[in-house]
């Protein structure tokens, strides 16, 4: 995303009244909880005569900064760990469950399909299928529309759907000459095929692969990317800071006051029970401003302090037809349309911008969000590069990730969209909205947006 909206942009017209109206919406720290709007009366996505897919629940283990708590665990022990806090939530019948869908990106080789791994750890039957997903940051999100899919083409009626990452033990891979050689080794019959080979052996055949957030294709991090794009939105250091800054106030807020109802306490094998994120830093525009820039140096702008950074956690969903889920007793919590872009999601909802009442966006960087609010009030890049006649518009700053956001609350890839779809869900029962509008970006200029719609009390 970040790459496409870079060449995208180079042409913009600037407007210095327009760029002004955006980022004072975007750096107010004001919260919206104090006074609950009241429910709109518009039209549902529910219909009549199909399946309406709910979300009964969600939830997820803490978020935390790589190489703390979750350090020596596996990517399945923190799936497993959301997994089962998700059964005790909800205590859903295990075999009620007809299928489960898990999203990563950093692959732990010894459990690539880890959705299962997972399920078998949280006492799933072996008779319950589950496969793993992979879309970069909008791999839960892709195992959501996944799970949603097969309930609307009637395979199946409840569908757990997550995602997990662990940033704080990634795949090192050694050389590609040193794997060629340990594998020909392997295939050495006699002692002389063998010493024949190790003599062969160079010093740099012993440099590990590191692996790097970075897209194949370009070979460029997404740090760097999001250097560009603030360069070419023109959004100066200070902007992303003071984002930044605001993203960590409002988690600070919501997490003191209770808001982030999704966490579920985490008892970590031979440590204590982990029960809130720790990367939560409400700090000051005087100490971020110290910190030097992280990808392009000396001038860029992306730092350390308007970055999301390297976390690990988990999180699950439970998905079912609406039918099923009044079936067993449930009262949901939204129903749910996902689709790959926010103005293809509005459009096809016949919904405009000043009907979402509540917005979670992914943040990946302060950078990031502030250039995609530019070209979302863009009629120019509508026009350009959307084939729309007009601009899809800016949130209103007030509705926009009131909660905290990627920033401040962590972003393990894989985990962040389940945690977008039920923090929208819990925002509009306790603002008193209808619909919810979740987006998020991801490597290779992909998207994903889904509607989220309260359900009737």
């Amino acid at each position: 995303m970040s790459s496409m909206l870079t060449h995208a942009i180079r042409n913009l017209p600037a407007s210095s009244a327009w760029a002004a109206r955006v980022f004072a919406r975007s750096l107010s720290c004001s919260s919206p909880l104090q006074a609950a709007a009241q429910p709109k009366s518009k039209k549902t996505l529910a219909k009549s005569g199909t399946k309406n897919i709910v979300v009964v629940d969600g939830v997820r283990i803490p978020f935390l900064q790589s190489g703390t708590s979750y350090a020596d665990l596996m990517p399945h022990d923190l799936a497993r760990a959301a997994l089962q806090g998700l059964l005790n939530r909800t205590s859903v019948p295990k075999d009620a469950v007809d299928y489960i869908v898990y999203g990563t990106v950093i692959q732990e080789v010894k459990t690539s399909n880890v959705a299962r791994e997972a399920a078998l750890g949280a006492g799933f039957s072996d008779k319950t299928p589950a496969h793993t997903v992979t879309m970069a940051c909008i791999s839960s999100n892709q195992a959501m529309t996944t799970g949603v899919g097969m309930i609307a083409a009637g395979q199946c009626d409840v569908v757990v759907a997550g995602g997990v990452e662990l940033m704080s033990d990634v795949p090192i891979r050694h050389s590609r000459k040193m794997r060629k050689t340990m594998l020909t080794l392997n295939r050495a019959k006699t002692l002389g095929q063998k010493l024949s080979l190790i003599s062969k052996i160079r010093p740099d055949y012993f440099a590990p692969e590191l692996p790097a957030v970075a897209e194949f294709s370009t070979s460029e991090t997404m740090g760097h990317s999001a250097d560009r794009l603030a360069a070419a939105f023109a959004i100066s250091r200070l902007e992303q800071d003071e984002y930044a800054l605001r993203s960590h106030t409002l988690a600070k807020k919501a997490q003191d006051g209770g808001l982030l109802l999704d966490v579920v306490p985490f008892k970590v094998p031979g440590k204590d029970t982990v029960t809130k994120d720790n990367g939560i830093r409400p700090s000051s525009l005087e100490q971020m401003g110290k910190l030097k820039p992280a990808f392009v140096k000396p001038y860029g702008t992306v730092t350390a302090a308007n970055s999301s950074f390297l976390t690990d956690g988990a999180s699950a969903v439970l998905l079912m037809s609406e039918e099923k889920a009044l079936a067993m007793g449930y009262k949901p919590k939204a129903y749910l349309s996902p689709t790959y872009a926010t103005s293809k999601v509005l459009e096809k909802a016949g919904l405009t911008m000043a009907d979402i009442d509540v917005f979670e966006f992914h943040e990946a960087f302060a950078g990031q969000i502030l250039a995609n609010l530019k070209a979302m009030d863009s009629d120019w890049f509508a026009q350009n590069y959307m084939g729309k006649k007009s601009k899809v518009g800016v949130p209103p700053m007030e509705k926009f990730n009131n909660w905290g956001g990627s920033l401040s609350l962590g972003h393990p890839f894989a985990a962040t969209g389940c945690r977008l779809v039920i923090t929208a869900a819990h925002r509009l029962r306790k603002e008193g909205g209808q619909y919810g509008l979740v987006a998020a970006c991801a490597a290779g200029g992909q998207g994903h947006a889904m509607l989220v719609e309260l359900y009737p009390q």
